[in-house]
């Protein structure tokens, strides 16, 4: 019998507690539990069509993203999302990595160039969203798991390859700028809750 991973065991109480908190946002707690199932199963063989924490697994895997916010929590550090054309939250593929936290850190400052972040444990928002088919790549789920992280240092950013820009947003002036993704106003909602 294979014993259960420590960090995915983790990260199912995480979802739980996540339901506790928004329960809003429970069903959707439920679908990412779900998706751990195929961790948990019996067997070493974890090719990357099957492990939920690789891309290559196209019915649906983890990603990681930060709601980076500056010291004062009063602004959101945004990209304009290269390859989605959008404005979005800095994120991206877990690449075999099980503690989505750090992922969401790393993307942070891989994407943002800052340094002194850091990342709280708590999962903030759960999003399971569609990606369209891209070269030969097919379509496909992500399911997005984002963390607060919090800038501690200079807010001077550098653009990184994957951004068309990035640009600090006013997050309580977010929910009524026109063609924000919906998920952004939902985040922008809950920050705005809990922490103005």
């Amino acid at each position: 019998m294979t014993l259960p991973d420590a960090t995915v065991s983790s990260l199912r109480a995480a979802f739980a507690r996540h339901a506790q908190v928004w329960p809003d946002e429970a069903e959707a707690a439920v679908e990412f539990a779900a998706l751990l199932a195929d961790v948990e199963r019996p067997g070493d063989d974890r090719s990357g069509s099957e492990d939920p924490f690789r891309r290559e697994r196209l019915a649906g895997h983890f990603t990681a993203s930060a709601w980076l916010v500056d010291a004062a929590g009063r602004r959101l550090l945004m990209t304009h999302h290269r390859k989605l054309d959008r404005w979005l939250q800095l994120g991206g593929h877990a690449d075999g990595d099980r503690d989505l936290a750090a992922v969401a850190l790393r993307e942070a400052e891989e994407e943002s160039g800052l340094t002194g972040l850091a990342v709280e444990p708590e999962i903030f928002d759960l999003d399971r969203h569609w990606i369209p088919e891209r070269g030969d790549v097919p379509g496909h789920w992500h399911y997005d798991v984002r963390y607060i992280v919090r800038a501690t240092g200079s807010d001077d950013f550098a653009v990184s390859d994957e951004s068309h820009a990035l640009a600090w947003r006013e997050i309580d002036a977010l929910p009524a700028e026109p063609g924000i993704d919906p998920s952004i106003v939902r985040m922008a909602m809950k920050w705005v809750s809990k922490h103005v």
